[in-house]
């Protein structure tokens, strides 16, 4: 049995609110999304968008496609005129495309308000293009826009749609749910009432769905599982309003759930490494809670999942992460018990097994700076040191010891700001004293603990200030609030985040910028 694995993130994903694809963008997305496995990848609308006739051309001599076949989109013909008269059908051909794909009215009520013709006029114009592409040797898949809503309102005339354009040569008729309103029970009545009232297989059908509902990845799976073979989605869920079915989420279901040879050998694992490069094509975050893909996907935070979880990960995790690419991990909150602790310190490559004393000191460590504000949730690098610490055999020696620091920040005569910070320390028996100036006061004692550091850690010149960030935790007001600061720190081909609590935001910011310089410098001496 054949699946149709469809993509629309060129086209339909890239009408999401803040995103804008250039030609190269559009290529790179394409060689990822092939690289996954999709049968079809559809590139734009040729002579309607410029960015998409251009898309194309390159595609022709810029893409080597192993798995994907490139599908130009378009309309059907204007009413009043022949497809080979017009303009906009004569550019899907000079897209050069195997494939093509049609809009076309599929409720009554659309071709007569919107499209304002007639609905003989619009069935004429579905079987004249589908004959006319399919005569010039293109695979033409037709979307039955609103299909869902007009078969709802007009059982005959949505069928009437299919069969005509069914009957002209098209491979499939793709049922779309444009306005994204269906629930799964009424995807799959639809279909059933659609072919019985026909005498089609629903071989012949296609789904594409909008998730106005929360639905569309639900009446994705819900129509394939109603016999549907040609599904479509976009990478990460993109598309406008609150978007279309998640191309991945459907794959993984229908694979890893229902059994179904959806994609080819080799590239379910390929996901999450597909769906993080798209995301950052796109300059959309990865949604850290996304369904297989989310780094939250397969985290566990609470005692109880940890302790199953040492027994068996398949306790707590619906599948083995990492048949999609992605990984468990178990979060030191102060929800941790000592399964937890274990479990997180193995994956940082720290065994606890056999030492109880050493993990309950480190659990009741945990649960206290935990109640004062602190979070290893996303510190991994502060966790590790504070276990090290509880470690005899291999404690981090911190790299010099603060006699004081000083920042200022200088509002001057002609407008600028300038932040200063000087550190006086102890490195390696010497009295060291560094001011440097910075980009706000946390910056400037960066710069000035590194000045301070470098001749004695050349290594340092590798480390980077990536990110930084900043908290009003929970209950605290004003301008005398508790903060916590999270800084990553990239370096040596890695990255790291450290964490500092503190009423004061640049004392807090400290202790994670301690925290982070110790730690690049005892990993950097393994």
């Amino acid at each position: 049995m054949t699946y149709q694995v469809y993509d629309t993130t060129l086209r339909d994903g890239a009408q999401r609110e803040g995103i804008s694809y250039s030609v190269v963008d559009k290529l790179a997305v394409a060689r990822l999304l092939d690289e996954f496995g999709v049968g079809f990848i559809e590139g734009g609308w040729p002579g309607a968008v410029p960015k998409d006739t251009e898309f194309f051309r390159r595609a022709r001599t810029e893409l080597d496609l192993r798995h994907a076949l490139l599908v130009a989109f378009g309309a059907t013909r204007k009413a009043g005129r022949t497809a080979a008269d017009d303009p906009q059908v004569r550019a899907l051909l000079d897209a050069e495309t195997p494939a093509v794909a049609l809009v076309a009215k599929a409720d009554l009520r659309h071709v007569e308000r919107a499209l304002r013709t007639t609905p003989a006029e619009n069935l004429a114009m579905i079987d004249d293009t589908v004959r006319h592409l399919v005569a010039e040797g293109r695979r033409v898949f037709v979307d039955g826009e609103h299909f869902f809503d007009g078969y709802r309102a007009d059982p005959a005339y949505g069928a009437a749609v299919v069969e005509t354009a069914l009957g002209a040569g098209a491979e499939v008729m793709v049922l779309c749910d444009t306005n994204g309103g269906m629930l799964p029970s009424q995807v799959t009545t639809v279909i059933a009432d659609l072919t019985a009232r026909l005498g089609v297989g629903p071989e012949r059908l296609g789904i594409h769905c909008q998730n106005d509902t929360a639905c569309a990845v639900a009446n994705t799976v819900a129509a394939v599982e109603a016999g549907v073979r040609h599904f479509q989605g976009t990478a990460n869920g993109y598309g406008e309003r609150p978007g279309n079915a998640d191309i991945f989420a459907v794959v993984a279901n229908l694979q890893l759930k229902l059994g179904l040879p959806v994609l080819p050998e080799g590239c379910l694992e390929q996901m999450v490494r597909v769906s993080h490069a798209i995301a950052e094509i796109a300059n959309i975050a990865p949604d850290t809670h996304q369904a297989y893909v989310g780094a939250a996907a397969f985290a566990h935070k609470a005692g109880l999942h940890a302790s199953a979880i040492k027994v068996d990960p398949l306790l707590y995790n619906h599948i083995d992460p990492g048949v999609v690419g992605n990984g468990m991990r178990i979060l030191v909150t102060e929800m941790a018990g000592r399964a937890s602790i274990e479990l997180k310190s193995r994956e940082l490559g720290l065994d606890l097994t056999g030492q109880p004393e050493t993990l309950s000191r480190i659990t009741d460590r945990v649960k206290e700076l935990e109640a004062g504000g602190w979070s290893f949730e996303a510190a991994d690098a502060s966790f590790e040191l504070l276990v090290r610490s509880e470690l005899p055999d291999r404690v981090p020696v911190r790299p010099f010891t603060l006699e004081s620091y000083r920042v200022i920040v200088e509002h001057r005569e002609d407008g600028a700001v300038v932040s200063e910070a000087t550190v006086k320390i102890r490195v390696r028996g010497e009295r060291v004293l560094a001011t440097a100036e910075g980009n706000g006061p946390v910056n400037a004692l960066d710069e000035a603990l590194r000045v301070a550091l470098t001749r004695h850690y050349p290594e340092l010149r590798d480390f980077e200030l990536a990110d930084y960030k900043v908290r009003i935790l929970e209950g605290s007001h004003g301008t005398g609030a508790v903060t916590r600061v999270l800084v990553e720190t990239a370096g040596a081909g890695r990255d790291w985040t450290t964490v500092g609590v503190h009423p004061n935001v640049v004392e807090a910011s400290w202790h994670a910028l301690v925290d982070a310089l110790t730690y690049g410098l005892d990993r950097a001496h393994v």
